[in-house]
């Protein structure tokens, strides 16, 4: 059996610029409804991705102000690196550790993301 993780939800204060930050990262906005006045949900996927995130008013899904870490696989952190850096993101140098190579940069409301280049197994 394959378990295929599809949307992972994650908290933001402005509904927005959380909105206006992933799309400056490149990111699709597969969704964005209102279908009340106190419900808004939007879902954002980063190219190459089966798995989306989500984020909104309304929703429920974490407490309000909970940050997330997610770790995400790129396949070349030194151009994963350029491209935060080209859409205006800061972002650390890529870091060498004997289990990858590593990017880290967060969104306004503190969501902590980590792109990861994984070693070369042989």
């Amino acid at each position: 059996m394959d378990f295929k993780i599809e949307l992972v939800p994650i908290s933001v204060s402005d509904v927005d610029r959380a909105k206006d930050f992933y799309a400056q990262l490149g990111w699709v906005a597969e969704q964005d409804g209102s279908p009340r006045e106190d419900l808004r949900f939007v879902q954002v996927t980063p190219p190459g991705s089966a798995c989306s995130f989500c984020f909104g008013k309304g929703l429920g899904m974490l407490p309000e102000g909970q940050a997330q870490y997610i770790q995400v696989v790129v396949a070349d952190a030194d151009e994963a690196h350029a491209h935060l850096v080209e859409c205006g993101i800061e972002c650390t140098p890529v870091e060498q550790l004997a289990w990858g190579r590593f990017v880290n940069f967060s969104d306004p409301d503190g969501n902590r993301w980590v792109l990861q280049e994984l070693p070369v197994r042989g």
